[in-house]
């Protein structure tokens, strides 16, 4: 029965002091804002005005109505703004996760960079590893999802970030050291150094060993790349990961890396996003600032085509 345009008369009426002032606030006559209030009472069946005072006097019915217009009114006004700032593309909210453990090197930097340009857009970041990102990006509950793996999906776009290569990295002491590039074959008999993933989340099983019908002689799970790489330099097993999340750890007197397969394997890094809001400008902006980013701080990377 209590509409918004109620909350607001009632609230005129006290601020101002007077049916006339009240009147000229809400841009009405005064006999309209009269039988607005007594169409009001006839459905509430109270009396909001006291109308045999000089002036007349606000009710403790109204005043009760009059609790709950100061609690609803800011926020009704809050969220036209709000909504007015959405429309214009400045404000919204990117929840992004990331399905590689990489990825933190150049994400954090490039939302440092996108949180000054865009202060009204909501930030938040966590890790995909341990739930399943696109159903949740479908749900609303992220906007952004950091992936290689590409479903398809129409309701979904994937915006391609970088390409880059899935290299091996193994002591300079391994014997593997000497090839430029192996074939799955030669891994049968090596530790296998992943993060804590599953191995259809893996692209060095999935791109790699699986189709050459391949086991490795055992995995074994870090959840850190220095520690990764550290494990390697000891000669406790070999791993593959990004060209790009391996450059700051090479080192000729430790590390060295090589192709998997002839060729190399080479995958994509892509944003994926709702396609019902992949237009919106910050959206946009976000995905120009992400990829900017990862050309100034990475390296081995190179433009993925749409």
């Amino acid at each position: 029965m209590l509409e918004i345009r109620h909350l607001e008369t009632l609230t005129a009426i006290r601020d101002s002091g007077s049916l006339q002032e009240a009147a000229e606030r809400l841009h009405v006559t005064q006999s309209a804002l009269s039988h607005q209030l007594r169409d009001l009472e006839v459905r509430l069946q109270v009396q909001l005005l006291n109308r045999r005072t000089r002036p007349a006097r606000l009710t403790t019915a109204a005043l009760r109505i009059l609790v709950l217009a100061d609690d609803i009114l800011p926020r009704v006004r809050a969220t036209e703004r709000d909504l007015q700032r959405l429309a214009a593309g400045r404000t919204g909210r990117l929840h992004v996760a990331i399905d590689c453990h990489s990825c933190f090197q150049w994400l954090m930097p490039a939302l440092d960079a996108f949180r000054q340009q865009w202060p009204d857009v909501t930030l938040d970041l966590s890790a995909a590893f341990s739930f399943a990102p696109l159903p949740a990006l479908m749900r609303g509950d992220l906007d952004v999802v950091i992936t290689s793996d590409p479903q398809d999906n129409p309701a979904v776009h994937y915006e391609p970030l970088f390409r880059y290569e899935l290299v091996l990295a193994v002591s300079n002491q391994h014997p593997l050291s000497q090839y430029r590039y192996v074939e799955p074959f030669q891994l049968t008999d090596q530790v296998l150094i992943t993060y804590p993933v599953e191995r259809n989340r893996l692209d060095i099983f999935t791109q790699f060993l699986t189709p050459a019908d391949v086991e490795p002689a055992a995995v074994r799970q870090a959840e850190l790349t220095p520690m990764i790489v550290q494990l390697v330099a000891s000669q406790r097993g070999v791993t593959a990961l990004p060209n790009w999340a391996l450059t700051e750890f090479l080192n000729p007197a430790s590390i060295r890396t090589c192709r998997l397969g002839e060729h190399g394997i080479w995958r994509t890094l892509y944003a994926a996003v709702r396609s019902e809001d992949l237009q919106a400008d910050y959206v946009q902006a976000f995905l120009a600032q992400a990829r900017e980013t990862c050309f100034k701080s990475l390296q081995g990377i190179v433009a993925a085509q749409p």
